[in-house]
Order: C-alpha cells, then sequence, then structure tokens
C-alpha cells in the first residue's frame, strides 16, 4: 500500500545512503532528493487516493492481524494533510541542503539523519496506536538531537544537551501516559481506546490526559515548557532549524494534541480552556521574547513558540472555524517559518553571523534572499494578501464567533508586534539606510558578497511563491478537498473512531 511507504522509503534511504553515500559523490545529495520528491507525489495521490475511493478513512493493517491485536495504519484527511505540508518542506529543505551542507564534513551522515528524521515524523503521522506513535516519536526525536549537534561547536553541544534532557523529560510523560492507558483499556490501538472509554468523569482519564498534554507540550515548545527551543533552533545548521521549526514541533507536538485530545479522549470544556490559555500565553510571551533579539535565528526560535500559540488558540476555541483557522495556520507557518530560517542560513553562509547589526547591503548584493525574506517576513506578521493574514483573521473571527474577546484582542496585538520584531529584521538586515553603510565603503570584502548558489535560491523562492498564493486553500472547492475534511475529522472527534472499527 503506498501509505507504508511513508516509512518503507526514508528508512531504506537511511540503509542505502549509509553504505554507498560515504564513498561515491554526490550520491547523497541526488539520492534523497529524489526520494524526497517521491515522498510529495505520493503525498497528493494519497489525497487524491483519499477523496475519490475511501471517502473517510483508510486503515491497512499490517500482516492482516484485525484491530485491536495487530498494527493499524491510518490515513484520513488529518493524516494526508500532515504528510502533505511534512514532506514538502522537507523536499524543499533538502534541496536548500545541498549547498549549504557543503561547508560540514560527512554530509553523507547529515542526510541520513535527515530521513531518519522524516520517516519518524511520517510514522507519526500515520500510525493508530499509541505504542508506534512513541517509537517514531523517539526516532524523530534522537535524530533531531543528533542535527542539532551536527557541527559539533560548544554552543551546538550545549543546546543538543538541554533539548536532550527536556524532551527526555517529554518521552517520560508520554511513556507514562501510555502505560496508564493500557493498563486503564487493555488496549494501545486509538480507534479502541476513544470505544472503551466512554465518559471523561473518571479520575484516571484525567489525569492521563494531562500526561499527555504536558509530554506534547515540551515538544510543540509551549510557554511554560519551551526552555529548550531557543537554544536547538539557533545552534542547528539552518536546514535543520528550518525543519524543527517548521514541522518537527507540530508533528510531535501539536498534531498530536489535536489526535489524542479529540479522536481518542472525551473531550470535556476546562480541557479547551487550558488549551486556549496555552495558546495565549504561548503568543504573548514569545513574541515579546522575540522583541529583545538580535540573532536573527534566536528571534525566529521565539516567534515559532508565539506562532504554535495561534494554532492552540484556533483549536482550543474548540470551534469548526477556529480549528480551521489553527489548521491552516500550521500549514502556512510551516512554510513561512521554514522560508524565514532558510534566509537566516543564506545570510550565515555569506557572513559567517546571526546578528542583525552585522549585515550590510544585503538589499543590493543578495536581491533573491532580501525578497524571500521580505515575503516571509509579511508573511509571519499577517500582512494580506500573503498566507499568514488568512489564518490569523479566521483565528480572530472565530474568537469573536465564540464571543471570546479577549483572546481575539490578544490576537491582534501579538500579530502587530510580530509586524514591529520583523520591521526591525528587515531595516537592520537587509534594507540599512546608506549613511549606516558609508564606513564600509573601504571593505570591499562585505560589498562584494554575492548571492548564495542556485539550488539555496530555489528553495526560497519556492516557499515565498507559496506564501503569496495559499491564501487560495479558502476557495470553497479547493478548501472542500483538502481543509474542511480534515476539520470534520478533528470537530467531530467520533468519525475516527466510527469509521475504523465498522
Amino acid at each position: 500500500m503506498i501509505i507504508s511507504l511513508f516509512i518503507i522509503l526514508p528508512l531504506a534511504t537511511v540503509f542505502i545512503n549509509s553504505i554507498i553515500g560515504r564513498f561515491v559523490n554526490k550520491f547523497s545529495d541526488v539520492f534523497v532528493n529524489i526520494v524526497n520528491f517521491i515522498l510529495v507525489v505520493l503525498s497528493f495521490i494519497s489525497l487524491y487516493q483519499l477523496n475519490t475511493y475511501y471517502n473517510k478513512i483508510f486503515v491497512y493493517q499490517v500482516g492482516g492481524w484485525a484491530i485491536p491485536y495487530g498494527i493499524s495504519i491510518v490515513m484520513d484527511h488529518l493524516t494526508v494533510f500532515m504528510l502533505i505540508v511534512v514532506n514538502i518542506v522537507a523536499f524543499l529543505v533538502g534541496l536548500y541542503s545541498i549547498s549549504y551542507m557543503e561547508r560540514y564534513t560527512e554530509k553523507w551522515g547529515f542526510y541520513s539523519l535527515f530521513e531518519l528524521m522524516l520517516a519518524g515524523m511520517n510514522g507519526v503521522i500515520i500510525s493508530g496506536d499509541l505504542f508506534n506513535i512513541f517509537v517514531f516519536l523517539e526516532i524523530a526525536s534522537i535524530a533531531s538531537y543528533a542535527l542539532v549537534a551536527f557541527g559539533t561547536e560548544r554552543d551546538e553541544l550545549e543546546a543538543a544537551f538541554k533539548y536532550i534532557v527536556l524532551s527526555s523529560i517529554s518521552t517520560g510523560l508520554i511513556l507514562l501516559a501510555i502505560a496508564l492507558t493500557y493498563g486503564y483499556t487493555s488496549t494501545l490501538n486509538l480507534a479502541d481506546i476513544a470505544k472503551t472509554i466512554q465518559s471523561s468523569d473518571n479520575l484516571l482519564v484525567k489525569i492521563i490526559i494531562f500526561l499527555f498534554i504536558l509530554g506534547f507540550g515540551i515538544k510543540a515548545a509551549v510557554v511554560p515548557l519551551h526552555w529548550w527551543l531557543p537554544d536547538a533552533h539557533p545552534s542547528a545548521p539552518a536546514p535543520i532549524s528550518a525543519m524543527l521549526s517548521g514541522v518537527l514541533i507540530k508533528t510531535l507536538g501539536v498534531y498530536l494534541i489535536i489526535r489524542v485530545i479529540f479522536n481518542v479522549f472525551p473531550l470535556y470544556p476546562k480541557l479547551l480552556t487550558i488549551i486556549l490559555f496555552l495558546g495565549i500565553l504561548s503568543m504573548l510571551v514569545g513574541v515579546i521574547l522575540a522583541l529583545y533579539q538580535w540573532d536573527y535565528k534566536r528571534l525566529l526560535a521565539y516567534h515559532s513558540i508565539s506562532q504554535v500559540g495561534y494554532m492552540l488558540l484556533g483549536i482550543g476555541l474548540g470551534t469548526p472555524l477556529g480549528i480551521l483557522g489553527g489548521i491552516f495556520h500550521l500549514l502556512n507557518h510551516s512554510i513561512f517559518k521554514s522560508l524565514l530560517f532558510l534566509t537566516s542560513g543564506a545570510l550565515e553562509y555569506n557572513f559567517a553571523t546571526r546578528d542583525l547589526r552585522n549585515y550590510f547591503y544585503v538589499s543590493k548584493t543578495m536581491r533573491n534572499t532580501t525578497f524571500s525574506a521580505t515575503v516571509g517576513s509579511l508573511s509571519i506578521a499577517g500582512v494580506p494578501p500573503f498566507n499568514g493574514f488568512w489564518s490569523k483573521l479566521l483565528i480572530i473571527i472565530a474568537c469573536i464567533e465564540s464571543k471570546n474577546i479577549f483572546a481575539g484582542l490578544v490576537a491582534i496585538v501579538v500579530s502587530i508586534l510580530t509586524l514591529a520584531s520583523f520591521l526591525k529584521v528587515l531595516k537592520y538586515g537587509f534594507y540599512k539606510e546608506n549613511n549606516e553603510l558609508m564606513e564600509y565603503k573601504s571593505k570591499p570584502e562585505i560589498l562584494n558578497k554575492s548571492e548564495v548558489p542556485f539550488l539555496m535560491r530555489f528553495s526560497m523562492i519556492t516557499l515565498a511563491f507559496l506564501c503569496i498564493i495559499l491564501g487560495v486553500l479558502l476557495y470553497p472547492e479547493i478548501r472542500e478537498v483538502f481543509l474542511s475534511k480534515a476539520v470534520e475529522i478533528i470537530y467531530q472527534g467520533g468519525l475516527y473512531k466510527e469509521f475504523i472499527l465498522k
């Protein structure tokens, strides 16, 4: 089945690349990116098949074992939505890495870890039981630890160590929640758990949900569980920063919160209130801390925390419009935040620094990078007609519709502060005034900077183009094919159980 290839192909790539890549020059560049492109194509084929043949949900039982005894691989519209997001970003980041990672040794090792992380994320998305979700979550996490430390410099190793420690706490909480779930329900299949647990009044069920929220909240870098992210993202190579912020924290954090809370355990209003509160807190804390940053990548890391808050706010509202805004913002953030991290990598590639105050003449010498950064900045700030505007608008309207005016006002204020932060980025990083450049006229090594290699520019321009056009997904015909059915799976949580167990 096609769905199993999302795990098989990247894992096979890890094996083949580890054997051949270290000996054959450029093999990794070509082979890995071909596989990643195939995964993008398979993602869209899966969407077509789901809409044409299966309608709601398709379940593949590995080895033919029936639920709950066998391993279930599940494909619904939320699954396909996440697969498309993850694999598009992975493909473009992989292309970018061909040139960017030339400055690192053992490039084949980078690609092997990259594909291992991708296999883990795909596995988390399509797994239909808690055991395999945990296994693939750990595969993705372990690969990401190594990738954060890939440059083996002091800061990178320190950041990776912090990441490991806090992620291990998350792992422990999730494993404890899984053990308690199995003890209570005698099953690990998600649909079977949903069938067994009929009420949220049981204290043990509430404890299990709380543990899952804490565990996945650390993975998603939700405030106050965000401590690892501001160090890990800036320290990693730019392609990995793009993957961590663009898709990893959403797959291992936000997606699993949505899946477990809406499709598995009984949903009660207080839980939505907690998610809503965490969203508002993350939005405010993330954007305020970002305002003070001059390190470009650290600034982007804090904005990742803030933007995850928008997703949780939309989901926490619990309305169809709020959920639509939340998952649409998940998609949009994956695109524009990956783009912004790639632009930071382009600047670091040329200037060997992350400090915004040390970039000069960028708008004159790196026009494609400047254009991409401008589009990404306007997108994350929610300026129309870029993609970030539409998802933020949906979330704000959903707040008003649900009479949560305070949350809507916070979303507007955070968006304004985000715009202020990225105006600083554009002014100091890309569009310095002439009088600020005069003292560098005598330094040809600054003025003679050239644009980054073609494949790096191609990835950035492609992501910038997506930022411009993704608003079309809200057209009714397109929304019905891609977004609305994913919202239905979340909002009508019982659909997941009913279609799998029928």
